[in-house]
């Protein structure tokens, strides 16, 4: 017999069972049960009806797991029939006879969960589809590969960058492929390395990767060697494209470089209109007074040429002025109908007397009859004046000069064509002409800004604007201007 401790020990172990545990009699009665159950203290379901007290049913429940025990003699475990179809747990219940060696005198009956295979794979299932569905819509590239390089993770992400399907990806190519000589060598040691995040971490890495073409493309990848019992089983690597980030910098310095262009051809501006109006005052003095001598005074030939070379010369001076202070007029972006002609011709006055255009032969070959273009009047003058400018300085300033201009029918543009005999543009150069700050020019010679700012000025009025160069031969600016529709060409509007 059990003592009264080891009673009163298995009677509170059997209050603290946090499911239902009772004991009925083989008539479905309630002999015992812990001290609360369901929500009902224990004193007041005693000697009713189990089905009766849980279920208000005036029979024994579909699938008893008591009724079985009874019919079977030994314990039984049933499910529970309104959630036998649960994946993750199978509610049930179980219940065993207690006998006295010759008969059964009662049965236990509780309840509880279990996991159950199905559910266990169902689990499991979810949270590798769950895992995939994360990798699979990252924002960045995720790629994983095993020691020999096979890919094991490709998802959407690296698919737009590196132009592999997924099933290509793992199947066709291995993680060497995608970086340019030998890189992945070079990633693989700094993973290794403690210097670069930590051993088996690489983090903020700018790279170059090949894409299916076999283009580069920036990146910036954070990386991680995975481990398996301290040995290396694979990597895994978060790809960030940068072409975008790139692009937004770029047009940015494109922005800056306007903007000091802009402050600079401003102050040009001002000082040059101060400078021209300080000049018309003598300029119209030494032209009145030299008509006063030729009229009220009888002159020798000599002195009449002489004079009237004065008057030519004062002439010249009055219109250069003229065009000086049209060429420094600021505009807010003012776009009119413009005759392109008129602009070389008036951009050309202001530069062909120049010293550095002493040795150099200037050929025009300008269509008549141009159509106008939609343009700001002061923005072209300074496009036209970079790119010449551009062009006398790489022949040091001896060499010939063509400036062309017509019209291309079948994409309606005004072509402007100038063209030198320089040494012409490296190929290492050439994709650099158009960036910010990029010069060839030694130290102080040059800002970098010229042909960027034309670049600007074309593409912001619409247009393209491309080079071609041969090394010895030359250089030619191409550039390309929408015309309107309804112009019928002419010199003036918008001059």
């Amino acid at each position: 017999m059990r003592k009264g401790l080891e009673k009163e020990t298995l009677i509170k172990a059997i209050d603290a069972f946090k499911r239902r545990f009772i004991v009925v009699s083989p008539e479905f009665k309630i002999l015992a049960a812990k001290r609360e159950t369901s929500g009902m203290e224990h004193s007041a379901i005693l000697g009713e009806y189990c089905y009766k007290v849980f279920y208000d049913r005036s029979s024994p429940c579909e699938n008893c797991a008591v009724e079985a025990s009874m019919d079977k003699g030994k314990p039984i475990l049933m499910p529970k029939p309104e959630e036998s179809l649960g994946l993750n747990e199978m509610p049930c219940y179980y219940a065993y006879p207690i006998d006295s060696g010759e008969e059964i005198e009662a049965f236990v009956s509780m309840d509880f969960d279990i996991p159950t295979r199905g559910g266990i794979e169902e689990k499991l299932l979810w949270s590798n589809a769950f895992l995939r569905n994360l990798i699979q819509n990252s924002v960045a590239c995720v790629i994983a590969a095993d020691k020999k390089g096979k890919i094991l993770i490709f998802n959407k992400a690296a698919e737009k960058v590196f132009g592999y399907t997924e099933d290509q990806a793992l199947n066709d190519i291995y993680i060497r492929d995608i970086y340019p000589d030998k890189v992945e060598y070079e990633v693989m040691q700094k993973l290794r390395s403690e210097e670069y995040g930590g051993k088996g971490r690489l983090r903020g890495y700018t790279v170059n990767i090949l894409n299916k073409d076999g283009e580069a493309v920036p990146i910036n990848l954070n990386a991680s060697i995975i481990y398996e019992n301290e040995n290396e089983v694979a990597t895994i690597g978060f790809f960030h494209d940068l072409r975008e980030e790139l692009r937004m910098k770029d047009e940015l310095a494109k922005t800056q470089a306007q903007l000091i262009q802009a402050e600079k051809m401003s102050s040009v501006g001002k000082l040059a209109a101060g400078v021209a109006h300080q000049l018309n005052n003598p300029l119209g003095g030494i032209t009145l007074f030299t008509k006063l001598v030729m009229e009220e005074y009888d002159l020798e030939e000599g002195a009449k040429e002489d004079l009237t070379r004065v008057l030519k010369d004062a002439e010249r001076c009055r219109n250069i002025i003229r065009e000086l202070l049209e060429f420094s007029r600021q505009t807010r972006d003012l776009k009119q109908p413009l005759n392109v002609n008129t602009k070389i011709t008036r951009t050309m006055f202001l530069l062909e007397d120049q010293a550095i255009f002493q040795n150099i032969t200037v050929e025009k070959d300008l269509q008549s009859s141009l159509p106008h273009v939609i343009a700001d009047s002061q923005q072209l003058n300074h496009m036209l004046m970079n790119i010449i400018l551009n062009a006398v300085q790489a022949m040091e300033e001896k060499g010939r000069l063509t400036i062309k201009s017509y019209t291309t029918a079948e994409n309606d543009k005004v072509r402007i064509e100038i063209s030198d005999t320089g040494p012409g543009i490296p190929e290492d150069v050439m994709p650099h002409i158009f960036e910010p700050f990029f010069t060839t020019k030694e130290e102080g010679e040059g800002t970098g800004l010229g042909l960027s700012l034309a670049y600007s000025i074309v593409e912001n009025h619409g247009g393209s604007i491309i080079v071609k160069s041969k090394l010895g031969k030359g250089t030619t600016f191409i550039i390309d201007l929408p015309y309107t529709a309804t112009s019928n060409g002419g010199d003036k509007s918008g001059d």
